[in-house]
C-alpha cells in the first residue's frame, strides 16, 4: 500500500500549490515577509501606528457550499469566505491585514480547488488584505469525492484611539443601511429545503427578474471593507457598524449598540428584493422567521449622527453601494424594545 492508493495524492497537492501561487502573490501587502510555502506566514504591523490593536475573526460559508458544489459556484464561495470574516472585523473600524484559509476535501479536484482559492484571492484583493497562507487537507473516507468544506481566518488592525465600539452612539443618531447582493451566506439550510420542495433546478427562473434562481442564490457576499475605508478617510463620523449575517437585523443590529438605547427600524424604508419574496412565498416562511434568518436586502449598517446621514448616504452611493436611511436610535435598552415595527 501507499498514500496514493489510500486516497491522497501528494504530487497533485504540490501541483495545486504551484497553480495557486500567482493568485496568492497578487494579494501581497508591503508588511508581508517571505512567500508561500513556509510553516507559518509572517507579517509586520503597518508602520507609524502608536497603539495598534489586532482584530481577529473566523467563519465559514455554511451549507451554501452544498449548492455551490452542485452547480459549479466555486469562485463565488471563495469570495463568500473572505467576506464573512472581513465584514465582521471591519465593524470596529479596523483595516484587514491578512487572511488564512482552510480547505478540507475528500479528494483534491485541482480545477475546483483552484477556483475556490482564486475566489479567496479576489476577496482579499477587494479588501486590501494579504492571503498570507492556508491549508488544503485531503481526507478520503471522511468527505466524499468532490466534496469540500471551507473555513477562513482574518486579522485586521486599528489604532486604539480610532477604534469604533459604539460608545459614541446617542439618541437621535440615524441608521444607514447598505444593500446586500442577495442572501449572502446565511440561511441556506432553509433555502435548500425550499428548493427541494419546489424541485428547483438550473433552468428555474426567478419570475420577477428572469434571472436564474440558482444563479441569484449563488451571488457572492458583498465586501464592505473598501467602503468603510473610504468613509474613514473622508472624515465621516461613524459611531457604530453592524454586519447583517445569521439572525438578520433583529440579532445583529443590537450587537453594535451600547446599553440604554435601541434601534427603531422602518421596514417601509426599502423594497424587499424579489429573491426574498420568492423564498417567503414558496416556502410559506412566517414573517418573524424571515426577519430572523435572512438579511432581506440589508448587508451592513452604519450608525451615524443625524446631520451626517445624507452625506454618508451620498458617499456610499458614489462608491457603488445602494444606501438609504433605515431608522434611528431611541432611548431604552434593546432587550426591552425589540426592533420597532418588526415581528418578534
Amino acid at each position: 500500500m501507499d498514500y496514493r492508493s489510500a486516497g491522497v495524492d501528494v504530487a497533485a497537492g504540490r501541483a495545486f500549490v504551484e497553480r495557486i501561487r500567482t493568485s496568492v502573490e497578487t494579494t501581497r501587502r508591503p508588511e508581508v515577509i517571505g512567500g508561500l510555502g513556509g510553516f507559518g506566514g509572517l507579517c509586520r504591523l503597518p508602520a507609524g501606528m502608536k497603539r495598534p490593536l489586532l482584530v481577529a475573526g473566523t467563519d465559514g460559508v455554511g451549507t451554501k457550499l452544498e449548492l455551490a458544489q452542485a452547480h459549479g459556484g466555486h469562485h463565488g464561495v471563495g469570495l463568500d469566505l473572505v467576506a464573512m470574516c472581513v465584514n465582521d472585523v471591519i465593524t470596529s473600524g479596523a483595516e484587514p491585514l491578512f487572511f488564512l484559509d482552510y480547505i478540507a476535501t475528500g479528494k483534491l479536484g485541482p480545477e475546483a480547488m483552484a477556483e475556490v482559492v482564486e475566489g479567496i484571492a479576489d476577496g482579499c484583493r477587494q479588501s486590501g488584505c494579504a492571503l498570507l497562507g492556508g491549508e488544503t487537507a485531503e481526507m478520503p473516507g471522511f468527505y466524499g469525492a468532490g466534496r469540500y468544506d471551507l473555513a477562513g481566518f482574518c486579522v485586521a488592525v486599528v489604532e486604539e484611539e480610532e477604534r469604533i465600539d459604539g460608545a459614541l452612539v446617542s439618541v437621535g443618531d440615524r441608521i444607514v443601511a447598505v444593500a446586500s447582493s442577495g442572501v449572502h451566506s446565511n440561511g441556506f439550510s432553509l433555502v435548500r429545503r425550499i428548493l427541494e420542495a419546489e424541485a428547483v433546478d438550473a433552468a428555474t427562473l426567478l419570475p420577477a427578474t428572469g434571472q436564474g434562481l440558482i444563479e441569484a442564490l449563488l451571488t457572492p457576499t458583498l465586501l464592505y471593507a473598501s467602503l468603510v475605508q473610504d468613509l474613514r478617510r473622508s472624515g465621516q463620523p461613524l459611531h457604530a457598524m453592524a454586519h447583517i449575517t445569521g439572525g438578520g437585523l433583529p440579532e445583529n443590529l443590537p450587537r453594535c449598540l451600547p446599553a440604554g438605547v435601541h434601534a427603531v427600524v422602518d421596514p417601509d424604508s426599502w423594497e424587499r428584493p424579489p429573491l426574498f419574496r420568492w423564498l417567503q412565498e414558496r416556502g410559506q416562511v412566517p414573517e418573524v422567521d424571515l426577519w430572523n434568518t435572512f438579511n432581506l436586502g440589508v448587508g451592513f449598517c452604519l450608525v451615524v449622527p443625524a446631520e451626517a446621514s445624507p452625506g454618508i448616504i451620498d458617499l456610499c452611493r458614489s462608491s457603488g453601494h445602494q444606501a438609504w436611511e433605515l431608522g434611528r436610535i431611541a432611548a431604552g435598552a434593546s432587550g426591552e424594545h425589540p426592533l420597532a415595527g418588526l415581528p418578534h
